[in-house]
């Protein structure tokens, strides 16, 4: 809703309007930016001027289709940076955008609200899509019927407490690594591939709050080699802390034997398959449309 005071304002014809923009990044980091030329405060934040980020016209619709827009900004060390967007630290960030009247800031409306889509880098700046909140509508909706389970591991229908040390460890790298492989020494008492399609979490140091998913857990003796999918793009020290979370192929009785979870199993491994559905009922074979498990 417009502020009155905003409203009135804008009906003089000569105004004194700029727009804030509010950038919160999932690790709760959050920068302030404004087109006008002086520093403006309002709801305990402060936009700055000196950073150079602009945005674009706003796309609104009465509908539901997404209404996006995209933000133009150059690269500083005081603010946005090459190494921070290509480790990934903006990526789904939450943005708020008002029109503020800059010599009185509580005359504002709040004109669009989403997070980061795609950002493209080039020539010292950067150009981010901004998704509107309408994007989620672009999301699959309703529940799938699965043999394997559908919930993700630690979340409210799972329920596994991934801080529980049964299921997770933290430990400094043994040796250098480039951000896709890490030695650990004396990681016990877990079994072999026990992380496997887990997580690997930086929880210190210069990449900390970045992670990534666990493609392979290999024991050598006293030592375990941990391999991402993806490298974490950022610097990480042998002193850093990183925390390793067990991973969960989906099946039941891993669910049951693994996390002893299975009250909380989200698949349906007794669903029959295509095979069985087009297959016709004969008494003298397997499809006599009794159960086909024993």
């Amino acid at each position: 809703m417009t502020n009155a005071s905003l409203l009135s304002h804008l009906s003089v014809g000569a105004t004194h309007t700029c727009y804030c923009w509010a950038l919160e990044r999932t690790d709760g980091f959050t920068l302030g930016f404004t087109d006008h030329d002086q520093v403006i405060v309002f709801d305990g934040m402060t936009f700055k001027p000196e950073n150079g980020l602009s945005a674009r016209a706003l796309a609104s619709t009465s509908g539901l289709s997404v209404n996006n827009t995209e933000a133009v900004g150059v690269l500083s060390d005081s603010a946005i940076t090459e190494a921070d967007i290509d480790a990934g630290r903006y990526d789904g960030a939450q943005v708020r955008i008002w029109l503020v009247q800059w010599d009185d800031p509580e005359a504002r409306q709040l004109r669009f609200q989403g997070s980061v889509g795609e950002i493209t880098r080039a020539n010292g700046g950067f150009q981010a899509e901004l998704r509107g909140l309408t994007e989620a509508l672009n999301q699959p909706q309703g529940r799938s019927y699965l043999k394997t389970c559908s919930a993700v591991l630690g979340d409210a229908r799972c329920g596994v407490d991934l801080l529980d040390p049964a299921f997770s460890t933290t430990a400094s790298v043994a040796a250098a690594t480039e951000g896709q492989s890490f030695v650990f020494e004396g990681i016990s008492p877990f079994n072999a591939r026990w992380f496997e399609g887990g997580q690997l979490i930086v929880e210190t140091g210069a990449a900390n709050g970045l992670r990534g998913v666990i493609k392979s857990d290999v024991t050598e003796g006293t030592r375990r080699i941990i391999t991402l999918w993806e490298p974490i793009r950022a610097a990480i020290g042998t002193e850093d802390i990183l925390r390793l979370v067990a991973g969960c192929d989906k099946r039941g009785i891993t669910c049951r034997e693994k996390f002893s979870n299975f009250i909380n199993f989200q698949g349906f491994p007794d669903l029959p398959g295509d095979d069985w559905l087009v297959n016709i009922p004969r008494s003298s074979g397997a499809n006599t449309g009794g159960s086909l498990r024993k």
